[in-house]
């Protein structure tokens, strides 16, 4: 059974930091591709960051570049999403989401097959 369970959400002032956490099981976690969503109150879920499945390569939204950082220990089957100078439009109910294939073959959110039940994410000006 596949499990992604995200944990390390919480509420923060503007400029401060937080850091998810995302353990999985249940499937090759080391040969999957794993990304972080949000999805705000009546807004479309959307991609925030993504990395490969060694952890070499990367790539992030607009809206984090420079603020936010993915990681992911193969070992501990454990994703990570280090943010930064939070703001509050960071606001959001934040997904990690994996698939059992290489990034370069994933182009849209409905390309991922596993998801988590998230974790809130909430920051006050």
């Amino acid at each position: 059974q596949v499990r992604l369970v995200e944990s390390g959400g919480g509420s923060v002032q503007a400029g401060g930091s937080l850091r998810l956490s995302c353990t999985a099981s249940g499937y090759t976690y080391s040969r999957s591709c794993m990304a972080w969503f949000r999805q705000a109150p009546g807004k479309e879920r959307e991609e925030v960051a993504r990395i490969s499945t060694g952890g070499g390569s990367t790539a992030y939204s607009d809206s984090v570049k420079g603020r936010f950082t993915i990681s992911r220990d193969n070992a501990k089957n454990t994703l990570y999403l280090q943010m930064n100078s939070l703001k509050p439009e960071d606001t959001a109910m934040y997904y990690c989401a994996a698939v059992p294939n290489y990034c370069a073959y994933v182009n849209r959110r409905a390309d991922f097959s596993y998801w988590g039940q998230g974790t809130q994410v909430t920051v006050s000006s």
